[in-house]
């Protein structure tokens, strides 16, 4: 691979930091990850304190657990500048596979330093089963805020249905809140055609999480192809969406309490769903709608945490 050609999606280059700045003593070492890599894989905080093995960049291999799908191609030449001027820094992370070692966190570095003409690459080799190597390469990620949004997502989805984990102990281990956590998941509801969207960077976050309060699918695509073919900046976004709100709480609820109706509205983006009043501020009833088993799971989720 040449530096000029950076790889492609399907080499999955992940981040794992840029790899050229020594790991700092102390706790500075575990930011933003709660009890850090150790929580979840005994000893892989202690990891850094192994005595890293030069393996030849032919001997590794790709992981197929990495939850890093692409990568901004400048950034990878930057990289691979700084490795073939400075080397890897830092260590990446191995396991034994049958043909060589399998990188479990480190493959950007990995694929920088083949780029840049390096003969090996400093790793700590640990025997990990395939449910650490998940764990582990989907923290890393996470720890770095090197995901899209949606990326992001499909991560704590692999924890949830891949090893039974709640949206609460999600949050824990990666050190975000639950309800952080459960926006997140919401994502991956949105229609195909709007996630892909977000993945190719033609709407943003904020985008897809003002469409989300629209309700209906149908409701979400025809807002969303206004977006894509105006180009919209997220508060023109919520302003479409709004009357989509208004037309889903039932006529008679416009002559109610103007606080009840600014309610109905706020509940309503925040959760992706509309949400209606029947009542006073005194005393009446407060309904959240779903439209599917998922759907219903993520507001008690939502609810009840």
């Amino acid at each position: 691979m040449s530096e000029s050609q950076p790889p492609s999606a399907s080499h999955r280059p992940t981040p794992s930091g840029t790899g050229q700045r020594p790991i700092p003593s102390g706790t500075g070492q575990r930011r933003a990850l709660g009890r850090g890599l150790g929580a979840l894989i005994p000893g892989a905080d202690q990891a850094v304190a192994e005595r890293p093995s030069e393996i030849p960049v032919s001997r590794l291999r790709p992981s197929a657990l990495q939850p890093r799908q692409a990568m901004d191609p400048q950034e990878f030449a930057g990289l691979v500048e700084s490795v073939r001027r400075h080397g890897v820094l830092q260590p990446i992370v191995v396991r034994p596979v049958a043909d060589g070692f399998e990188v479990v966190a480190g493959e950007r570095r990995w694929r920088a330093a083949e780029a840049a003409g390096q003969a090996t690459v400093p790793a700590i080799i640990r025997p990990l089963s395939d449910r650490e190597a998940l764990e582990l390469a989907l923290v890393e990620n996470l720890q770095r805020e090197d995901l899209g949004p949606l990326e992001r997502a499909r991560a704590y989805r692999k924890l949830v249905d891949d090893f039974g984990m709640t949206q609460g102990q999600v949050a824990e281990r990666v050190g975000k809140s639950q309800p952080s956590v459960a926006n997140s998941l919401r994502l991956l509801h949105l229609p195909s055609q709007v996630q892909a969207s977000l993945d190719a960077g033609r709407i943003t976050e904020g985008h897809a999480r003002a469409l989300m309060a629209a309700g209906s699918q149908v409701a979400i695509l025809k807002i969303w192809a206004r977006v894509e073919r105006r180009g919209l900046s997220v508060r023109e976004t919520e302003a479409l969406v709004r009357p989509s709100i208004s037309r889903e709480i039932p006529r008679r609820s416009r002559a109610k309490d103007p606080h009840l109706r600014s309610a109905e509205q706020s509940l309503s983006r925040r959760y992706g769903t509309k949400v209606s009043t029947v009542g006073t501020r005194r005393k009446g009833t407060l309904a959240f709608a779903y439209y599917s088993e998922e759907d219903l799971q993520r507001l008690l989720d939502l609810l009840l945490d």
